[in-house]
């Protein structure tokens, strides 16, 4: 059986760093109050003139270092975002060319908010199972700074910007959950949801970009519910159970929401790993940013059962499982 096997991770944050000591002294809100609330204690933003693809591209070319590839090597690439930098062409092929890509490779970018990078890694793995490609970049990419209302302390306190790439090649394996590679992944969408968690502008309604909406209790009460059952999918379908994972990464969005999610799944602490105090909510760039701390501090390991998860505006949610 053809699998996707993840060959390199790579990541990318700007170099400026606000705290909640910064934000305090421009909003009304505190350290205290941001920390009991979300587990932020700071974010990073991006520098005038630095883009979502400069991002995405950094994290990219560190990811196909840790691969041993060329960018000629990549016969897809996918870019999960929700802040391109442009309405078109796709930020995926900006970044084909500021790789410096010659070999008339596909890129095309997934939006599906906070979910995104499940999405795309989806997309990337089921285009390596068809045989479409043998190879492809998967990157989730954001400037979120960039459509935040900064006098909303609801909102603005809880985002950051980064990036986080991931390359997959093709593998063989006997069609078991021993296979090394993507071993499943499950998307969900339900549009009626959609006042919790929205930008209030857009191309076609306002001709502005608009900021961020978000009704925060009730995108907490969706959260924990809907990625904890899409996470039972995931080891229903293929056979496991949740002590036999060995690190669970779930998207950044909220301390809180990520120790309920564990709890409900019965994970112990020590299996999950969490990014958010130092990366705030990065959107589609999360869960591959905290991939590639956890690969570079040596807690995933060759042959570990890796579980992602996430939930974003629509509502979007996914999850995926893959054996590294």
């Amino acid at each position: 059986m053809r699998r996707s096997v993840v060959a390199g991770m790579g990541r990318y944050l700007p170099e400026r760093i606000v705290t909640n000591a910064e934000l305090a002294g421009r909003i009304d809100t505190s350290d205290e109050w941001i920390r009991e609330r979300s587990g932020i204690t700071q974010r990073h933003i991006a520098a005038d003139g630095e883009f979502t693809s400069d991002l995405a591209t950094h994290a990219a070319r560190q990811a196909l270092a840790a691969a041993g590839m060329a960018p000629d090597d990549i016969g897809l690439i996918v870019v999960a975002t929700s802040t391109p930098d442009e309405t078109f062409p796709a930020t995926a092929t900006v970044v084909q060319s500021k790789l410096g890509c010659t070999n008339d490779s596909m890129g095309f970018d997934v939006q599906a908010v906070c979910s995104g990078f499940v999405f795309a890694l989806a997309t990337a793995d089921n285009f390596i199972k068809a045989g479409q490609v043998d190879t492809a970049l998967v990157i989730g990419a954001e400037t979120f700074s960039r459509i935040l209302d900064w006098n909303d302390r609801g909102t603005c306190v809880l985002f950051g910007d980064g990036a986080g790439a991931m390359v997959l090649k093709a593998g063989e394996g006997e069609g078991t959950s021993d296979d090394r590679g993507v071993l499943s992944t499950h998307l969900h969408s339900d549009g009626s949801l959609h006042d919790l968690l929205y930008v209030d502008g857009g191309p076609s309604s306002t001709g502005e970009v608009g900021v961020l909406r978000m009704e925060g209790r009730e995108v907490f009460r969706h959260a924990v519910s809907k990625m904890s059952a899409v996470v039972v999918e995931a080891l229903e379908a293929t056979g496991l159970k949740a002590e036999d994972v060995n690190w669970f990464v779930p998207h950044q969005a909220n301390k809180r929401i990520i120790d309920g999610t564990a709890r409900k799944l019965g994970v112990g602490a020590e299996r999950v790993v969490v990014t958010i105090d130092v990366h705030a909510n990065t959107s589609a760039a999360s869960i591959p940013l905290a991939l590639s701390v956890a690969v570079d501090d040596a807690r995933i390991k060759q042959g570990d059962l890796v579980l992602i998860e996430a939930m974003g505006g629509g509502l979007t949610w996914g999850s995926g499982i893959l054996r590294w």
